[in-house]
């Protein structure tokens, strides 16, 4: 194990017996102490649950870990394993120094004390004298932030001023391994940044962080690595963005969109109805039958697409400034954007969309027919057609990309992802004038 290593989790399994009804608990603790002394068959009164499967990993000192996967694939039951509060059937689980865990909301707290009475109860579970207590009482107090609740029973308590008071007792001491598990869910915007800034200063001074969220955009904005847990096995291990795009797959039950085979359906657009650059470009782009997708430049050829393939993005067209397909653009250029679809079937409600994101998977800006309410985009032909998106690029210099995808939406409310190409375009923007931040919000500044 590297010396750097504060927690090591070695081929760790935790099975689980489930019993039908209690009655059969009491049957079975009969048939295994008579089992001792006699001669008996192999009956079990219970079904086993294999929580965890042979997991192993390991966290370096001052890593941020996200843990993720689908509800019931194993991720609590791991983290109770490190944090010690649950022990595996099999393998082993170590942890070098102090351990603070955030595991359910509430645990750790007795709801009839006062909040409090409950600091002092919480932080000597965690091995803190009365006086170490007393010496952070008020950076925990300033930090949850409940005003005079402090002093009334827990029991009375908002689900977010007790993950405040808990995350607070938690995050103030110092320790060297902090678990949260979906803590942070239930606490308000400016709680969880301030969350976020006192988890990433406990990183500069060496705390390993085991992390469990559903929201992809604190793993790749937060997270150094991310672990991706299903039916209680490791299925991935890596850098954020390729896990969580494999967790999505699992998520919605995706499969890789397979391109459908070019027919008689590709739409015969007139040019006329295109506009003169793109006609310029391409008098082709509105009846071409085959995908040009791939070969265009800004293409980003480690996309993640997927989708029921009942309907396809097979051409886009990039235009800035009277140029297409420009290698660079200046912040505050406007790009134009031309896709073009076939379809299968009609689509009813049709759901086009565009998502603008970090090269760190920030997502920038977001929008789509349905969010935007375009006009007669309630319905597609089987035929398909092309779709034009304008839009600004007030950010700062870097690297983006742009997803695009074609969904609908059923009768019953659910969308049905029908071609979605994540990270698909590449866009460097070159930054004209100074400002911090991601995006230029045109602030206007005077002295009066």
């Amino acid at each position: 194990m590297s010396s750097n290593a504060v927690i090591n989790v070695d081929k760790v399994s935790k099975r689980y017996e489930i019993y039908a009804e209690p009655s059969d608990r009491f049957k079975q603790m009969a048939v295994s102490a008579l089992r001792r002394v006699l001669p008996m068959g192999d009956r079990s009164y219970f079904k086993e649950f294999w929580a965890l499967h042979g997991v192993s990993l390991k966290v370096q000192r001052g890593e941020c870990v996200a843990l993720i996967g689908r509800n019931g694939s194993g991720k609590s039951t791991l983290l109770q394993i490190i944090a010690g509060t649950v022990t595996p059937t099999a393998g082993s689980a170590s942890v070098n120094g102090r351990v603070a865990a955030l595991l359910e909301l509430g645990s750790g707290f007795n709801p009839e004390f006062s909040g409090l009475e409950n600091v002092y109860l919480n932080a000597s579970l965690l091995g803190l004298s009365r006086d170490e207590v007393e010496a952070k009482l008020d950076n925990i107090l300033a930090f949850a932030d409940i005003g005079e609740f402090v002093h009334q029973p827990v029991r009375t308590y908002s689900s977010g001023m007790t993950v405040r008071l808990a995350f607070a007792v938690q995050a103030q001491i110092d320790p060297d391994v902090l678990i949260v598990d979906e803590a942070l869910a239930v606490g308000d915007a400016r709680f969880q940044a301030k969350c976020f800034s006192r988890l990433k200063a406990l990183r500069e001074r060496g705390t390993s962080i085991l992390l469990v969220t559903h929201s992809t955009e604190q793993v790749v904005t937060h997270c150094d690595r991310a672990i991706l847990i299903d039916h209680g096995q490791k299925l991935e291990d890596g850098a954020p963005r390729p896990v969580v795009n494999l967790y999505l797959d699992l998520l919605y039950g995706r499969q890789k969109s397979t391109a459908a085979p070019a027919s008689s359906q590709v739409p015969q657009t007139s040019i006329a109805h295109l506009d003169q650059q793109l006609a310029q470009f391409d008098p082709a782009f509105g009846n071409r039958e085959e995908s040009m997708f791939a070969s265009r430049p800004l293409f980003n050829p480690y996309e993640h697409r997927w989708g029921d393939g009942k309907a396809e993005l097979l051409d886009f067209a990039l235009f800035s400034q009277g140029q297409a397909f420009p290698n660079s653009l200046p912040a505050g250029a406007e790009i134009e954007l031309y896709l073009r679809y076939r379809c299968d079937a009609d689509l009813i409600r049709p759901i086009l969309g565009i998502t603008l994101k970090t090269k760190e998977g920030l997502t920038v800006y977001g929008t789509n027919t349905e969010m935007a309410a375009v006009e007669g985009a309630f319905a597609i032909d089987g035929k398909g057609g092309i779709a034009q998106c304008r839009l600004k690029l007030n950010c700062a210099a870097g690297d983006y990309f742009i997803s695009v995808g074609l969904a609908s939406r059923e009768a019953n409310g659910d969308v049905v992802p029908h071609d979605r190409r994540y990270d698909a375009i590449h866009l460097c923007v070159e930054s004209t004038f100074p400002f911090i931040g991601i995006t230029d919000l045109r602030a206007s500044l005077k002295l009066i």
